[in-house]
C-alpha cells in the first residue's frame, strides 16, 4: 500500500499511521490510536515498578570504644534485618583522637562480620567515607 493511501485511511478511521519496522524493506507500518498505546505503556511500566521489591539499606552505628552488650545488641538487630531481607550497613564513628586507632575499629569490623557470617555475606570491604568506617553485608543467599 502506498502511504498517500495508508494516510487516508488513518485518518478515515481516525488513527495514527505508525512506523514500525522501518528498516524493513518495503518499511512497516501500523494503524493505531497512539495516545492510548503510549498510555497503556507508562500504564503496564507503573504496575511492573509497583511490584518490585525495593531492598532497604539499614544502618547500624558503633564507636570504637563501644561495650559488649551492646555490640550483642547491634549484632541482635543486625541479624533481624538480614532475615528480613535487607542490606545492612556498619558504620564505625571516630570522634577526636579516635581516628589514630584505626585498627580498633577494623578488628570490630572483622568480628562483626565473623558473627554474622551464617546470615550475611560482605559486600563491600571496611572502607573510609570521612570520619568514619563502613562496611555493607547482604542477606546470605541474596543477589545483589
Amino acid at each position: 500500500m502506498t502511504v498517500r493511501d495508508a494516510l487516508e485511511l488513518a485518518q478515515e478511521r481516525e488513527l495514527d499511521l505508525v512506523e514500525v519496522a522501518p528498516n524493513a524493506q518495503p518499511p512497516v507500518c501500523r494503524l493505531m490510536d497512539y495516545g492510548k498505546y503510549l498510555y497503556e505503556k507508562q500504564k503496564r511500566e507503573r504496575e511492573s515498578r509497583k511490584s518490585q521489591k525495593q531492598v532497604e539499606i539499614k544502618e547500624v552505628r558503633l564507636r570504637p570504644k563501644t561495650g559488649e552488650h551492646d555490640i550483642q545488641v547491634v549484632l541482635t538487630k543486625s541479624r533481624k534485618f538480614l532475615k528480613d531481607g535487607q542490606k545492612v550497613r556498619v558504620r564505625i564513628r571516630f570522634r577526636g583522637r579516635e581516628i589514630v586507632h584505626r585498627e580498633v575499629a577494623l578488628e570490630l569490623m572483622e568480628r562483626v562480620a565473623k558473627d554474622l557470617s551464617g546470615f550475611a555475606v560482605v559486600e563491600s570491604e571496611p572502607g573510609f567515607e570521612g570520619r568514619s568506617m563502613v562496611m555493607l553485608l547482604s542477606p546470605e543467599g541474596s543477589k545483589s
